[in-house]
């Protein structure tokens, strides 16, 4: 049992228990690839929540993990056979109610830990910071928190090396063997613009990927996942840490 995860934590430890910071990981139900499961996004950000939490926790941070919300946005993908798709408005009824408890319970700290590309919870923060003028509301990508040069050799951003290699880590029995795996290319958008994205809009993934992997994962190993793994855990457990500490009245220097 870990007090610092709510899902298998109990009433005795949490009815006394001080919380300055609630975490909800948030992840995707979607095709990685032919080799990967479908909730590696899932997977990964639970894991990525918990580890973080454990060592931010060990130093004194009061924080407690929320147990995951395992859907994201896939509206790109919606012909991709049992991609589940939450629509932004479906995540912002979710994250009302969620934060609302959170008041209530004048837990004032809350962080969307987001592990899923498709999420983008900047608009709905704006939104709900405004309804619930009392709490700090952030998210943080975990997916960003490093530089991939530094830890793989092909890049990508679906069910690529890294990725693959994470997932290699943290849970390599539900990885099929790489010789399974799609070469994971993918077609560029014509329009300059959106290449050099300073312009956006969705990608239809059917129309730019055969396997639904966008990177090359061949050279994925687990020994890379570890590294990269520990990186993101170290930094993620900081922020958690400094987030538990501050005086949201006093945020900026």
């Amino acid at each position: 049992m870990k007090p610092f995860v709510l899902k298998e934590t109990n009433w005795k430890t949490v009815k006394d228990q001080k919380f300055e910071l609630a975490v909800l990981p948030w992840g995707a139900t979607e095709a990685h690839n032919y080799h990967l499961p479908y909730a590696t996004d899932d997977i990964m950000v639970q894991k990525i929540a918990e580890e973080s939490a454990q060592s931010a926790w060990d130093k004194g941070a009061k924080v407690i993990v929320l147990p995951s919300i395992p859907f994201g946005v896939n509206t790109g993908q919606l012909d991709i056979r049992l991609n589940i798709n939450l629509n932004p408005s479906t995540q912002f009824a979710i994250l009302n109610d969620i934060i609302d408890v959170l008041n209530r319970h004048e837990i004032y700290k809350f962080m969307i830990m987001n592990g899923h590309g498709g999420n983008d919870f900047k608009q709905i923060i704006r939104e709900l910071g405004f309804r619930y003028p009392k709490m700090f509301i952030c998210s943080c990508n975990w997916f960003q928190s490093f530089k991939g040069s530094d830890f793989f050799e092909n890049s990508g951003d679906h069910a690529d090396e890294m990725e693959t290699s994470i997932m290699l880590h943290v849970a390599p029995e539900l990885v099929l063997p790489l010789s399974e795996a799609g070469n994971g290319d993918c077609k560029k958008f014509k329009i300059k613009a959106f290449r050099e994205k300073w312009a956006w809009t969705e990608r239809k993934w059917t129309r730019i990927t055969r396997d639904t992997g966008i990177g090359d994962p061949s050279k994925a190993t687990p020994e890379k996942g570890e590294k990269c793994f520990h990186e993101i855990v170290n930094k993620v457990s900081k922020l958690m840490i400094e987030l538990s500490d501050a005086d949201i009245n006093d945020m900026y220097e």
